[in-house]
């Protein structure tokens, strides 16, 4: 379950406006440097932020019409979208960048209300309503900007947005049969996940990281490797 759709836009806004502000302060040389993803430069991750933009603008123009548009054609066509990208001209990719996230932002300012309901798949062909693409791409920009290894970190999100995610990755896990194997305390928003296992704890934002990036820095006790996220 997505949270409250204002809330989704909310951190949808506030996590395009951090991650706009990173893109722009890097460097030529910054681009072409290595991000945290194995095999992805900082450029890969900008492009994949600006292709995701234009995906997600496709459902919500399915949402809006009825019509079906999906993310992607084809997974090979999202990698081949994203090397593409990556390989323009630093400032090309920044141009493109900035104009693939408008054109999401208009599409979401200009949405009618009753469009909102209209249901759309994910790439994973998972059913979701309009109104859960705004949770999609918050996601996106607030985890891909870590991604960035440009200053933000995952303690820097905001609390709330993190809660919300470990629900989304845990609810995930459970849809693919894998329940957390451990007992999960966020010590600073009074919330436990999982139902036995090792006894883990930490931060809501190092919760986050671990679940999503592997990263057990901030939590202890005896912290096992979660499973793949996406």
């Amino acid at each position: 379950m997505s949270p409250n759709p204002q809330t989704s836009r909310q951190w949808w806004a506030d996590g395009e406006r951090v991650v706009a502000g990173l893109v722009a302060g890097l460097s030529d040389d910054d681009l072409a440097a290595p991000s945290t993803l194995p095999d992805w430069t900082r450029a890969h991750v900008v492009a994949h932020l600006a292709r995701n933009a234009d995906a997600l603008g496709n459902l919500l123009s399915w949402a809006r019409t009825g019509i079906e548009k999906r993310m992607y054609p084809s997974r090979e066509d999202r990698n081949a979208g994203i090397a593409a990208t990556a390989a323009l001209a630093p400032d090309e990719l920044r141009t493109d960048y900035a104009d693939a996230a408008g054109r999401f932002a208009e599409a979401v300012e200009t949405m009618p209300e009753a469009a909102w309901a209209g249901e759309v798949r994910t790439m994973l062909d998972r059913p979701v309503p309009g109104t859960e693409v705004p949770w999609m791409r918050a996601k996106e920009v607030w985890v891909h900007g870590v991604d960035l290894a440009a200053g933000l970190t995952f303690a820097d999100l905001p609390a709330d947005f993190c809660t919300a995610l470990v629900d989304d990755v845990l609810g995930l896990f459970a849809e693919r049969g894998q329940p957390l194997e451990a007992t999960v305390t966020a010590t600073d928003v009074g919330r436990t996940w999982g139902s036995g296992g090792p006894a883990v704890s930490g931060p809501v934002c190092a919760v986050a990281a671990w679940l999503t990036r592997g990263d057990t820095s901030g939590l202890t006790g005896e912290v096992p490797p979660p499973p793949t996220w996406l």
